[in-house]
């Protein structure tokens, strides 16, 4: 099992980035929480990771903090929900917000995540509300902040359209979702982050 990875951020694009670890490269697949936090490319970074091994493939997943991994680990485990749906609410809501919605049973702010619909949301609430605990909710700390310039509008607008569609949402959704939010002079990570917390919100 690997772990952990500390190294140099080689390339990013979300939902995955490429780190180089003692000249070994190691694409990793990042929920939207962690991408946010992402050092700009060049930098050192740290990810806490979980490798799912199937008969096709050996998937990668990393996390800014411990507490994200084991929320994660904890949502695969629910029936029906997979590595990719788990990486999809992690990237959808926050931790703390999601623990809020079990707690609260609030089924309706869950269905609004991408793939999720009203049974799956049921099941969430019912499986994760006895494996939540005080490690969970951990509260994450940033990697480092996004430094630099971004690049065009448009590009921008483009790449978090890309960005929303590969986590899950329809094409049509995904433009409708960030053409909504003032975009002028904002970072595709920020146009994401406003787009899903604006449709938490809807």
């Amino acid at each position: 099992m690997i772990g952990r990875l500390r190294g140099t951020l080689l390339w990013k694009s979300a939902p995955h980035v490429l780190m180089e670890v003692q000249g070994v490269g190691y694409e990793v697949e990042v929920p939207f929480t962690t991408f946010f936090k992402l050092p700009t490319v060049g930098q050192e970074m740290t990810l806490h990771t979980h490798l799912i091994v199937r008969e096709d493939a050996h998937m990668l997943y990393g996390f800014a903090t411990e507490a994200e991994r084991a929320m994660f680990r904890n949502l695969i485990k629910v029936n029906g929900v997979g590595a990719k749906m788990a990486a999809t609410i992690l990237s959808g809501i926050a931790p703390d917000d999601f623990i809020r919605c079990v707690r609260d049973n609030d089924v309706a702010r869950l269905v609004r995540l991408p793939g999720v619909g009203k049974k799956t949301a049921e099941r969430l609430v019912v499986e994760m509300r006895d494996r939540l605990d005080a490690k969970t909710g951990g509260t994450a700390a940033p990697l480092e902040a996004e430094a630099g310039a971004p690049s065009m509008e448009s590009n921008e607008v483009n790449d978090a359209i890309s960005a929303m569609v590969a986590l899950g949402y329809k094409p049509a959704d995904a433009s409708r979702m960030v053409l909504r939010v003032n975009s002028e002079g904002l970072a595709c990570e920020e146009i994401i982050r406003r787009a899903l917390q604006a449709g938490l919100k809807a």
